[in-house]
């Protein structure tokens, strides 16, 4: 039997929902490849915890920690508890942002034996799974699950509501929040059995405010500002959802949610989910203005019809 080539794995990664989602084939596949081994994350912790729910995570720390800084500056007296809890590890994965070396230099000074620095942006070419997991090669560590799932607690029998997701990080990602609004009104006067419910945080304030009058109606939920991992137990709910190129729209995804996403200026085959249950559409030439509302409705529609289909196998 060959020996196990870590039994401590760490792997650090910054960033935002989406991009550490984009992050747990990553995980998954270290899990598969060494399954005694203690798998720890350096992360935000709200995010990371959906790691930890799906069993990719045994331990979770805090990226926000102050002394952590000292680590990121040539010559700086580095906290003797983080230079212990680093060479505790035989292998260490960092998607830091370090232009000039300065954390993997200090890494390997306070003891770290193994580190893989992983792309900490990501231009292509090929989809953002494959550019994170590119450090696996050194360990000859494929990615055997590219869609991963998380679980939610829901049962298949509870799903009835489409989810509506009308913002993103990007103004430029976003279709018009007043074709949002039009298109869910029609909907909504067309069909009296749709149930809705509008999904946004602090970053949606705009095209969430659009909408915010279609609440009035019962058959309207607005969900503002859930913490995680709330939406992941909300997505359980859900039969469809229709979104953008966003973190929100990875998470639904990996929900196993059937999902619809209107994609524009970024590149799909870099950065959609990589689920078999999620359609894109893509606006011409990458301008979401110029897709119709009656384009999205027909799309969402349909969605909706076959997951409801499934649903109904169920």
């Amino acid at each position: 039997m060959s020996t196990p080539s870590f039994r401590r794995a760490l792997v650090i990664r910054g960033g935002a929902l989406g991009d550490f989602l984009l992050t747990l084939p990553v995980l998954s596949a270290l899990r598969q490849a060494q399954p005694e081994a203690q798998l720890e994350l350096l992360a935000y912790p709200g995010i990371a915890a959906l790691a930890g729910t799906a069993g990719l995570a045994d331990d979770v720390r805090s990226i926000e920690y102050g002394p952590l800084a000292g680590f990121f500056t040539r010559g700086a007296t580095l906290d003797p508890a983080l230079r212990g809890y680093f060479a505790s590890f035989d292998l260490v994965l960092s998607y830091l942002y370090d232009p000039d070396g300065f954390f993997a230099e200090n890494l390997r000074a306070a003891g770290v034996r193994r580190l893989l620095e992983g792309p900490s942006r990501l231009t292509g070419p090929g989809h953002a799974i494959e550019q994170l997991a590119s450090p696996l090669a050194a360990l000859d560590i494929p990615i055997a699950d590219r869609a991963v799932r998380l679980p939610h607690g829901k049962s298949a029998r509870e799903k009835k509501e489409v989810f509506l997701h009308p913002g993103s990080g990007s103004a430029a990602k976003n279709w018009p929040a007043a074709n949002w609004r039009r298109m869910a009104g029609q909907w909504l006067a067309e069909d009296e059995g749709l149930r809705l419910a509008i999904i946004g945080g602090e970053a949606d304030a705009t095209p969430l405010a659009e909408l915010r009058d279609l609440a009035a109606d019962p058959r309207v939920r607005l969900l503002e500002n859930l913490p995680l991992p709330e939406p992941t137990r909300e997505f359980g709910t859900a039969r469809f959802y229709l979104g953008h190129d966003t973190g929100i729209s990875h998470l639904a995804a990996l929900c196993g949610t059937p999902s619809l996403l209107l994609f524009g200026p970024t590149d799909p085959a870099i950065w959609a989910p990589p689920h078999s249950h999620v359609r894109v559409l893509r606006a011409p030439d990458g301008d979401l203005g110029a897709l119709g509302v009656d384009t999205v409705l027909r799309a969402a529609r349909r969605g909706h019809e076959l997951a409801s289909g499934l649903h109904r196998a169920d």
